[in-house]
Protein backbone atom coordinates (compact mmCIF):
# COMPACT_ATOMS: atom_id res chain seq x y z
CA UNK A 1 0.00 0.00 0.00
CA UNK A 2 1.00 3.59 -0.58
CA UNK A 3 -0.89 5.77 1.89
CA UNK A 4 -0.85 9.56 2.16
CA UNK A 5 -1.90 10.94 5.55
CA UNK A 6 -2.85 14.62 5.62
CA UNK A 7 -2.56 16.67 8.81
CA UNK A 8 -1.86 20.39 9.45
CA UNK A 9 1.25 20.01 11.63
CA UNK A 10 3.40 17.35 13.28
CA UNK A 11 3.68 18.84 16.74
CA UNK A 12 2.60 17.26 20.03
CA UNK A 13 -0.96 15.94 20.08
CA UNK A 14 -3.03 12.80 19.83
CA UNK A 15 -3.79 13.13 16.12
CA UNK A 16 -0.12 13.74 15.34
CA UNK A 17 1.05 10.78 17.43
CA UNK A 18 -1.54 8.52 15.79
CA UNK A 19 -0.27 9.64 12.38
CA UNK A 20 3.18 8.32 13.28
CA UNK A 21 1.79 5.08 14.71
CA UNK A 22 -0.16 4.39 11.54
CA UNK A 23 2.87 5.25 9.39
CA UNK A 24 4.84 2.68 11.37
CA UNK A 25 2.19 0.03 10.69
CA UNK A 26 2.07 0.79 6.96
CA UNK A 27 5.84 0.45 6.70
CA UNK A 28 5.89 -2.74 8.78
CA UNK A 29 3.44 -4.27 6.30
CA UNK A 30 5.72 -3.38 3.40
CA UNK A 31 3.88 -0.27 2.29
CA UNK A 32 4.98 3.33 1.86
CA UNK A 33 3.89 6.03 4.30
CA UNK A 34 3.72 9.64 3.17
CA UNK A 35 2.58 12.52 5.36
CA UNK A 36 1.60 15.89 3.92
CA UNK A 37 1.98 18.54 6.61
CA UNK A 38 3.70 21.78 7.59
CA UNK A 39 5.92 19.63 9.81
CA UNK A 40 6.87 20.17 13.43
CA UNK A 41 8.72 18.61 16.32
CA UNK A 42 7.66 15.05 15.39
CA UNK A 43 8.98 15.10 11.84
CA UNK A 44 12.30 13.59 12.91
CA UNK A 45 10.44 10.63 14.43
CA UNK A 46 8.52 10.15 11.18
CA UNK A 47 11.77 10.04 9.23
CA UNK A 48 13.29 7.59 11.73
CA UNK A 49 10.34 5.26 11.21
CA UNK A 50 10.92 5.29 7.46
CA UNK A 51 8.06 7.64 6.59
CA UNK A 52 8.38 10.64 4.33
CA UNK A 53 7.21 14.19 5.02
CA UNK A 54 5.93 16.27 2.11
CA UNK A 55 5.85 19.84 3.34
CA UNK A 56 2.75 21.88 2.47
CA UNK A 57 0.96 24.86 4.12
CA UNK A 58 -1.86 22.62 5.32
CA UNK A 59 -2.64 24.51 8.55
CA UNK A 60 -4.07 27.40 6.55
CA UNK A 61 -7.83 27.95 6.27
CA UNK A 62 -7.45 30.60 3.57
CA UNK A 63 -9.72 29.61 0.64
CA UNK A 64 -7.03 30.40 -1.93
CA UNK A 65 -4.50 28.28 -0.05
CA UNK A 66 -7.04 25.45 0.24
CA UNK A 67 -7.42 25.40 -3.54
CA UNK A 68 -3.65 25.61 -4.05
CA UNK A 69 -3.23 22.69 -1.63
CA UNK A 70 -5.76 20.74 -3.68
CA UNK A 71 -3.52 21.16 -6.73
CA UNK A 72 -0.41 20.27 -4.73
CA UNK A 73 -2.01 17.13 -3.29
CA UNK A 74 -3.38 16.02 -6.65
CA UNK A 75 0.07 16.39 -8.20
CA UNK A 76 1.60 14.41 -5.33
CA UNK A 77 -0.99 11.64 -5.61
CA UNK A 78 -0.32 11.23 -9.32
CA UNK A 79 3.47 11.42 -8.97
CA UNK A 80 3.70 8.91 -6.12
CA UNK A 81 0.90 6.56 -7.15
CA UNK A 82 -0.94 7.06 -3.86
CA UNK A 83 -3.79 4.59 -3.32
CA UNK A 84 -5.49 6.05 -0.22
CA UNK A 85 -5.59 9.58 1.15
CA UNK A 86 -6.29 9.65 4.90
CA UNK A 87 -7.31 13.09 6.23
CA UNK A 88 -7.10 13.99 9.93
CA UNK A 89 -8.23 17.62 10.15
CA UNK A 90 -10.96 19.72 8.60
CA UNK A 91 -9.28 22.43 6.52
CA UNK A 92 -6.73 20.12 4.85
CA UNK A 93 -9.44 17.46 4.57
CA UNK A 94 -11.34 19.63 2.10
CA UNK A 95 -8.21 19.93 -0.04
CA UNK A 96 -7.59 16.19 0.34
CA UNK A 97 -11.20 15.36 -0.60
CA UNK A 98 -11.12 17.49 -3.72
CA UNK A 99 -7.72 16.08 -4.72
CA UNK A 100 -8.95 12.51 -4.15
CA UNK A 101 -12.04 13.13 -6.26
CA UNK A 102 -9.94 14.65 -9.02
CA UNK A 103 -7.48 11.74 -9.10
CA UNK A 104 -10.06 9.00 -8.35
CA UNK A 105 -8.23 7.55 -5.36
CA UNK A 106 -9.73 6.33 -2.09
CA UNK A 107 -10.49 8.84 0.65
CA UNK A 108 -10.59 7.95 4.39
CA UNK A 109 -11.03 10.25 7.38
CA UNK A 110 -10.46 10.10 11.11
CA UNK A 111 -12.91 12.17 13.14
CA UNK A 112 -10.65 13.36 15.96
CA UNK A 113 -12.95 15.72 17.89
CA UNK A 114 -16.48 16.98 18.42
CA UNK A 115 -16.01 19.99 16.10
CA UNK A 116 -18.81 22.06 17.66
CA UNK A 117 -21.28 23.37 15.06
CA UNK A 118 -23.18 26.51 15.99
CA UNK A 119 -24.55 27.15 12.50
CA UNK A 120 -25.50 25.28 9.34
CA UNK A 121 -22.41 26.69 7.63
CA UNK A 122 -20.12 25.37 10.38
CA UNK A 123 -21.82 21.97 10.28
CA UNK A 124 -21.22 21.88 6.51
CA UNK A 125 -17.55 22.75 7.09
CA UNK A 126 -17.24 19.98 9.68
CA UNK A 127 -19.00 17.45 7.47
CA UNK A 128 -15.91 16.79 5.38
CA UNK A 129 -14.65 14.62 8.24
CA UNK A 130 -17.70 12.38 7.75
CA UNK A 131 -17.29 12.12 3.96
CA UNK A 132 -14.64 9.42 3.83
CA UNK A 133 -15.45 6.12 2.19
CA UNK A 134 -14.89 4.90 5.72
CA UNK A 135 -14.86 7.21 8.74
CA UNK A 136 -12.73 6.29 11.74
CA UNK A 137 -14.05 7.42 15.14
CA UNK A 138 -11.47 7.37 17.91
CA UNK A 139 -14.03 6.44 20.59
CA UNK A 140 -17.61 5.27 20.85
CA UNK A 141 -18.41 8.76 22.12
CA UNK A 142 -17.19 10.22 18.82
CA UNK A 143 -19.02 7.54 16.82
CA UNK A 144 -22.27 8.55 18.52
CA UNK A 145 -21.48 12.22 17.84
CA UNK A 146 -20.92 11.54 14.13
CA UNK A 147 -24.20 9.64 13.87
CA UNK A 148 -26.03 12.55 15.51
CA UNK A 149 -24.35 15.33 13.51
CA UNK A 150 -24.02 13.55 10.15
CA UNK A 151 -26.55 10.69 9.95
CA UNK A 152 -25.61 9.97 6.34
CA UNK A 153 -22.23 8.67 7.55
CA UNK A 154 -23.52 6.18 10.13
CA UNK A 155 -23.05 3.00 8.03
CA UNK A 156 -19.46 3.96 7.23
CA UNK A 157 -18.22 4.64 10.78
CA UNK A 158 -15.57 2.33 12.25
CA UNK A 159 -14.59 2.76 15.93
CA UNK A 160 -10.83 2.54 16.48
CA UNK A 161 -9.76 3.91 19.88
CA UNK A 162 -6.45 5.71 20.11
CA UNK A 163 -3.62 3.50 21.23
CA UNK A 164 -1.07 3.51 24.02
CA UNK A 165 2.47 2.24 23.49
CA UNK A 166 2.32 -0.34 26.26
CA UNK A 167 6.07 -1.07 26.27
CA UNK A 168 6.94 2.61 26.48
CA UNK A 169 4.31 3.38 29.10
CA UNK A 170 5.29 0.68 31.55
CA UNK A 171 6.69 1.43 34.99
CA UNK A 172 9.50 -1.12 34.70
CA UNK A 173 10.63 0.53 31.44
CA UNK A 174 11.29 3.88 33.17
CA UNK A 175 14.60 4.04 35.00
CA UNK A 176 14.94 5.68 38.39
CA UNK A 177 17.52 7.99 36.80
CA UNK A 178 14.92 9.34 34.36
CA UNK A 179 12.45 9.94 37.16
CA UNK A 180 15.09 11.63 39.33
CA UNK A 181 16.26 13.83 36.46
CA UNK A 182 12.74 15.07 35.75
CA UNK A 183 11.98 15.56 39.44
CA UNK A 184 15.15 17.60 39.74
CA UNK A 185 14.34 19.67 36.64
CA UNK A 186 10.94 20.48 38.12
CA UNK A 187 12.42 21.00 41.62
CA UNK A 188 9.92 18.65 43.26
CA UNK A 189 10.15 18.00 47.01
CA UNK A 190 10.38 14.39 48.16
CA UNK A 191 7.82 14.67 50.95
CA UNK A 192 4.70 15.78 49.04
CA UNK A 193 2.17 13.91 46.91
CA UNK A 194 2.41 14.99 43.26
CA UNK A 195 -0.69 15.67 41.15
CA UNK A 196 0.06 15.90 37.42
CA UNK A 197 -2.22 17.69 34.97
CA UNK A 198 -0.71 17.18 31.49
CA UNK A 199 -1.97 19.09 28.48
CA UNK A 200 -1.53 22.33 26.62
CA UNK A 201 -2.42 25.43 28.60
CA UNK A 202 -5.91 26.30 27.40
CA UNK A 203 -9.07 27.00 29.34
CA UNK A 204 -11.01 23.90 28.37
CA UNK A 205 -8.34 21.56 29.75
CA UNK A 206 -9.38 22.43 33.30
CA UNK A 207 -6.29 24.12 34.76
CA UNK A 208 -8.47 26.75 36.47
CA UNK A 209 -10.58 24.12 38.19
CA UNK A 210 -7.49 22.24 39.35
CA UNK A 211 -6.00 25.41 40.88
CA UNK A 212 -9.28 26.21 42.63
CA UNK A 213 -9.40 22.63 43.91
CA UNK A 214 -5.93 23.12 45.36
CA UNK A 215 -7.21 26.21 47.16
CA UNK A 216 -10.12 24.24 48.59
CA UNK A 217 -7.81 21.47 49.78
CA UNK A 218 -5.59 24.00 51.54
CA UNK A 219 -8.57 25.65 53.23
CA UNK A 220 -10.01 22.28 54.27
CA UNK A 221 -6.70 21.30 55.88
CA UNK A 222 -7.76 17.65 56.15
CA UNK A 223 -4.80 16.12 54.30
CA UNK A 224 -1.17 17.05 53.75
CA UNK A 225 -1.17 19.62 50.96
CA UNK A 226 -0.18 18.00 47.63
CA UNK A 227 1.77 19.67 44.83
CA UNK A 228 0.07 20.30 41.47
CA UNK A 229 2.22 20.22 38.32
CA UNK A 230 0.76 21.76 35.16
CA UNK A 231 2.80 20.29 32.31
CA UNK A 232 2.09 21.66 28.85
CA UNK A 233 2.81 24.30 26.24
CA UNK A 234 1.19 27.71 26.42
CA UNK A 235 1.31 27.84 22.60
CA UNK A 236 1.28 31.64 22.67
CA UNK A 237 -1.59 31.99 25.14
CA UNK A 238 0.28 34.48 27.32
CA UNK A 239 -2.92 36.09 28.61
CA UNK A 240 -4.18 32.71 29.83
CA UNK A 241 -0.87 31.97 31.57
CA UNK A 242 -1.08 35.35 33.30
CA UNK A 243 -4.65 34.53 34.35
CA UNK A 244 -3.49 31.21 35.84
CA UNK A 245 -0.71 32.91 37.77
CA UNK A 246 -3.19 35.48 39.13
CA UNK A 247 -5.53 32.65 40.16
CA UNK A 248 -2.68 30.81 41.89
CA UNK A 249 -1.95 33.94 43.95
CA UNK A 250 -5.60 34.61 44.77
CA UNK A 251 -6.10 31.00 45.92
CA UNK A 252 -2.95 31.30 48.08
CA UNK A 253 -1.34 28.23 46.50
CA UNK A 254 1.83 29.81 45.13
CA UNK A 255 3.94 27.14 46.82
CA UNK A 256 1.58 24.36 45.74
CA UNK A 257 1.40 24.76 41.94
CA UNK A 258 4.16 24.53 39.31
CA UNK A 259 3.91 25.50 35.63
CA UNK A 260 6.71 23.50 34.02
CA UNK A 261 6.07 23.85 30.28
CA UNK A 262 6.22 21.09 27.69
CA UNK A 263 7.41 17.69 28.90
CA UNK A 264 9.33 15.42 26.52
CA UNK A 265 9.41 12.38 28.86
CA UNK A 266 5.81 11.65 29.76
CA UNK A 267 6.46 8.11 31.05
CA UNK A 268 8.83 9.58 33.65
CA UNK A 269 6.30 12.31 34.44
CA UNK A 270 3.63 9.70 35.15
CA UNK A 271 6.10 7.59 37.15
CA UNK A 272 6.80 10.42 39.60
CA UNK A 273 3.11 11.23 40.04
CA UNK A 274 0.76 9.95 42.72
CA UNK A 275 -2.36 10.98 40.77
CA UNK A 276 -3.06 12.28 37.27
CA UNK A 277 -5.82 14.83 36.65
CA UNK A 278 -7.72 15.32 33.37
CA UNK A 279 -10.53 17.69 34.46
CA UNK A 280 -11.49 19.03 31.02
CA UNK A 281 -14.49 21.36 30.76
CA UNK A 282 -15.37 20.05 27.29
CA UNK A 283 -15.54 16.35 26.43
CA UNK A 284 -12.29 14.81 25.26
CA UNK A 285 -12.70 12.79 22.08
CA UNK A 286 -10.80 9.91 23.65
CA UNK A 287 -8.60 10.79 26.62
CA UNK A 288 -5.17 9.57 25.63
CA UNK A 289 -3.51 11.12 28.68
CA UNK A 290 -5.79 9.14 30.98
CA UNK A 291 -5.03 5.95 29.06
CA UNK A 292 -1.27 6.53 29.17
CA UNK A 293 -1.39 7.25 32.90
CA UNK A 294 -3.43 4.08 33.40
CA UNK A 295 -0.84 2.08 31.49
CA UNK A 296 1.74 3.48 33.92
CA UNK A 297 -0.44 2.23 36.81
CA UNK A 298 -1.24 5.74 38.04
CA UNK A 299 -4.89 6.35 39.07
CA UNK A 300 -6.63 9.15 37.18
CA UNK A 301 -9.31 11.64 38.20
CA UNK A 302 -11.14 12.69 35.03
CA UNK A 303 -14.13 14.81 34.11
CA UNK A 304 -17.16 12.57 33.66
CA UNK A 305 -17.89 13.06 29.97
CA UNK A 306 -16.58 12.19 26.51
CA UNK A 307 -14.05 9.45 25.91
CA UNK A 308 -12.99 9.44 29.57
CA UNK A 309 -16.11 7.43 30.34
CA UNK A 310 -14.64 4.60 28.24
CA UNK A 311 -11.08 4.91 29.55
CA UNK A 312 -11.81 5.34 33.29
CA UNK A 313 -13.90 2.77 35.16
CA UNK A 314 -15.21 4.79 38.08
CA UNK A 315 -13.87 3.64 41.47
CA UNK A 316 -12.13 0.68 39.77
CA UNK A 317 -9.32 2.20 37.69
CA UNK A 318 -9.77 5.84 38.73
CA UNK A 319 -12.52 8.35 39.38
CA UNK A 320 -14.83 10.51 37.27
CA UNK A 321 -16.17 13.82 38.61
CA UNK A 322 -18.68 16.40 37.39
CA UNK A 323 -17.06 18.59 34.69
CA UNK A 324 -16.24 22.12 35.83
CA UNK A 325 -16.89 21.34 39.52
CA UNK A 326 -13.75 22.24 41.46
CA UNK A 327 -15.40 21.23 44.75
CA UNK A 328 -16.02 17.69 43.44
CA UNK A 329 -12.48 17.59 42.08
CA UNK A 330 -11.05 18.61 45.46
CA UNK A 331 -13.12 15.95 47.23
CA UNK A 332 -11.94 13.27 44.79
CA UNK A 333 -8.29 14.27 45.29
CA UNK A 334 -8.68 14.18 49.07
CA UNK A 335 -10.38 10.79 48.91
CA UNK A 336 -7.72 9.35 46.62
CA UNK A 337 -4.84 10.58 48.77
CA UNK A 338 -6.49 9.12 51.88
CA UNK A 339 -6.27 5.63 50.37
CA UNK A 340 -3.41 3.44 51.50
CA UNK A 341 -0.46 3.08 49.09
CA UNK A 342 -1.48 -0.56 48.66
CA UNK A 343 -5.02 0.35 47.60
CA UNK A 344 -3.78 2.97 45.14
CA UNK A 345 -1.30 0.46 43.75
CA UNK A 346 -4.07 -2.11 43.28
CA UNK A 347 -6.16 0.48 41.45
CA UNK A 348 -3.18 1.28 39.23
CA UNK A 349 -2.79 -2.40 38.40
CA UNK A 350 -6.44 -2.61 37.34
CA UNK A 351 -5.96 0.49 35.19
CA UNK A 352 -3.00 -1.12 33.43
CA UNK A 353 -5.04 -4.25 32.73
CA UNK A 354 -7.97 -2.23 31.34
CA UNK A 355 -5.78 -0.15 29.04
CA UNK A 356 -3.82 -3.19 27.85
CA UNK A 357 -7.02 -5.01 26.93
CA UNK A 358 -8.76 -2.17 25.09
CA UNK A 359 -6.39 0.63 24.09
CA UNK A 360 -3.06 -0.66 22.77
CA UNK A 361 -1.16 0.91 19.87
CA UNK A 362 -0.92 -2.54 18.29
CA UNK A 363 -4.72 -2.79 18.23
CA UNK A 364 -5.04 0.67 16.69
CA UNK A 365 -2.50 -0.17 14.01
CA UNK A 366 -4.08 -3.52 13.10
CA UNK A 367 -7.57 -2.03 12.99
CA UNK A 368 -6.46 0.89 10.79
CA UNK A 369 -4.77 -1.48 8.34
CA UNK A 370 -8.02 -3.46 8.20
CA UNK A 371 -9.86 -0.26 7.26
CA UNK A 372 -7.36 0.37 4.45
CA UNK A 373 -7.80 -3.17 3.12
CA UNK A 374 -11.58 -2.86 3.38
CA UNK A 375 -11.47 0.29 1.25
CA UNK A 376 -9.07 -1.21 -1.30
CA UNK A 377 -11.19 -4.33 -1.62
CA UNK A 378 -14.50 -2.52 -1.88
CA UNK A 379 -16.55 -2.75 -5.04
CA UNK A 380 -16.81 0.65 -6.81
Amino acid sequence: MKILQVIPELDAGGAERTTLEVAEAIIAEGGEALVASQGGRLEGELEALGGRLVRMPLASKNPITLWQNTNRLAALIRKEGVEIVHARSRAPAWSAKWASDRTRVHFVTTYHGTYNARSALKRRYNSVMARGELVIANSQFIADHITHEHPFAAPRVRVIPRGVELERFKRSAVSDDRVSALSGAWDLPEDRAVLLLPGRLTGWKGQREAIRAMGRIRRHGEIDQPLLVLAGDAQGRDAYVAELRDLIRSEDVTEDVRLVGHCTDMPAAFALSDLVLTPSNEPEAFGRTAAEAGAMEVPVIAADHGGAQEVILHSETGWRVTPGDDEALAAAIEGALCLSPEDRSAMGGRARDHVSEHFSTAALQASTLRVYHEVLNSVP
